[in-house]
């Protein structure tokens, strides 16, 4: 498979996508890519301005754009239902990209009373997907797309304190957050592997990208956040793992993508490969079985 950047691209007429976290960065670029591709983009965020104006700019560059905007806050279960009953009512849904996540923010609980990095990371896109199963089912090819971290090379789940009541450590709980998207990938398409549909579970990495989600880094950090940017991907280059993922004809069942040079840092996509913790059946089966349950969606009998 040849490395890929956003001008790989194919021709996307037909296709609708659903992108979470849309306004901004990736999730941006991504939808830009893609409308200018022919495809129908619904734009997932949780600001309607935000994301009107992410449209707009959009429609800007290209007229034709066929692009909406859907409110969600993956923070919030009754947001991501709600969101997933307006993407219900559309004609179809091909590719569903969970793109959208908070990275090392101080301590702070979910709507619903998670500790927000497992719940905006994991168990927002988690519900999203079990709610959307059955359109993309109905779709040839169709895809979800879960995006993931180089931080899951340092990550574990806490089974013992999953919300945090014991102790915190906002970097320790994002790697166990990008983990879960890995372990959800693997565990969803080894359901998807015995499921009469050919829609296909992938994941994939934006190495390190330039985006908003630095913002509750150290101030320090932020200082010379303009000198380390010259290191860092663009959220262009950032976003052609998630492009890969979503739509070249390569793809298969259970693929992961992340970029091809600095040790999967920079540069364009390609296939990428996980550590070791995030291919371990028996913790995806017992994070699957406590995601069913503090949604409270079962989307397949556990085996």
């Amino acid at each position: 498979m040849k490395k890929f950047t956003d001008r790989n691209v194919p021709d996307q007429s037909g296709k609708t996508f659903f992108i979470s976290g849309a306004n901004t960065g990736i999730g941006f670029e991504c939808a830009k890519v893609l409308a200018s591709k022919n495809a129908r983009v619904l734009l997932g965020c949780r600001n309607l301005n935000k994301a009107e104006n992410a449209k707009q700019a959009i429609l800007n560059e290209f007229s034709n754009a066929n692009v909406s905007c859907i409110i969600l806050d993956l923070s919030d279960f009754e947001s991501v239902r709600a969101a997933a009953e307006v993407v219900n009512r559309e004609p179809h849904l091909d590719v569903l990209i969970n793109n959208a996540g908070i990275m090392m923010p101080p301590l702070e609980y979910t709507v619903q009373g998670f500790e927000s990095q497992f719940g905006v990371n994991h168990l927002g896109p988690f519900l999203l997907t079990s709610l959307l199963l059955d359109k993309l089912r109905a779709r040839p090819k169709a895809r979800i797309v879960n995006t993931s971290s180089l931080a899951h090379l340092k990550g574990k789940i806490y089974f013992d304190d999953i919300n945090a009541k014991q102790s915190y450590n906002k970097v320790n709980r994002y790697c166990q957050s990008k983990l879960a998207n890995l372990l959800f990938t693997y565990e969803l398409q080894r359901y998807l592997d015995n499921d009469p549909s050919d829609l296909i579970s992938v994941a994939c990495h934006p190495g390190v990208a330039s985006t908003e989600l630095s913002r509750h880094f150290p101030r320090c950090s932020q200082l010379i956040a303009p000198i380390a940017r010259l290191l860092f991907n663009t959220p262009l280059e950032g976003a052609w793992p998630t492009l890969m993922a979503a739509t070249s004809n390569s793809v298969q069942a259970a693929d992961y993508f992340g970029p091809s040079k600095r040790m999967q840092m920079v540069g364009p996509a390609m296939v990428a490969t996980p550590k070791n913790n995030a291919l371990d059946t028996q913790v995806a089966k017992k994070l699957w079985a406590i995601s069913c349950d503090m949604t409270e969606v079962y989307p397949f009998k556990q085996t």
